[in-house]
């Protein structure tokens, strides 16, 4: 070590060793009450709260119950035109029931090209959020890897109630941040200098929302 760092950590650690002193009895640091950040206020009708957000960022909702569940994902489906979609691991098989699609696997792990040329994906999602309308994929059973929700120019996703919470805090405190974790608002979107929109530069430009809830729930 040259005598010029020696001084230099020397009067560092005598920087640090004064500081430590002077707030050696400081008062300890009052908790703050967070929970006011963690949801809606009670009662909130978050169902309908977060299927207004979800259109307002211009993709389709559908509002459905599990028994129709089949059906409303086989009219969607019909409605787009759609033949051959992705299909991730764990999606549940009673979803597509009513259809007659392809059914593209993602194993082994499909290929760019491959991904780009069909008519899109059927997820699942980790979570939803109302006060936002956003969708959260974290790359588990019916989500499947990044790829699958950011290649394919269409895309379907459901949303069952009982993922849906109110705010981000609630969202987080949920989600494992380990997890590759994808945040969806609304179809890709973008604008360019003169405030042009474009849609579908960074992922599908069309999103489907398929809202699950019994019911009684709304």
């Amino acid at each position: 070590m040259t005598d010029e760092r020696a001084i230099e950590q020397t009067a560092r650690e005598a920087v640090l060793a004064r500081i430590r002193e002077a707030i050696r009895d400081r008062p300890p640091v009052a908790a703050v009450p967070r929970d006011y950040e963690r949801t809606l206020p009670a009662g909130a009708p978050i169902l309908e709260l977060f299927a207004e957000r979800v259109a307002d960022y211009r993709a389709t909702v559908h509002r459905t119950t599990p028994d129709q569940l089949a059906a409303t994902i086989a009219t969607a489906l019909g409605a787009r035109g759609a033949r051959r979609l992705a299909i991730p691991a764990g999606l549940p098989d009673v979803w597509l029931s009513e259809t007659t699609i392809e059914r593209v696997t993602d194993d082994p792990p499909l290929s760019v090209e491959v991904l780009d040329r069909l008519d899109g994906v059927v997820t699942g999602c980790a979570v939803a959020i109302a006060e936002t309308g956003t969708i959260v994929l974290d790359a588990g059973a019916a989500q499947g890897r990044r790829a699958l929700s950011l290649l394919p120019d269409y895309h379907l996703c459901v949303v069952h109630a009982d993922r849906i919470v109110g705010s981000v805090p609630e969202a987080l405190a949920r989600l494992d941040p380990r997890r590759p974790l994808t945040w969806i608002s609304g179809p890709s979107a973008t604008s360019d200098i003169e405030l042009q929109r474009v849609e579908g530069v960074h992922g599908p430009r069309t999103l489907e929302v398929v809202i699950v809830a019994d019911p009684l729930s709304g």
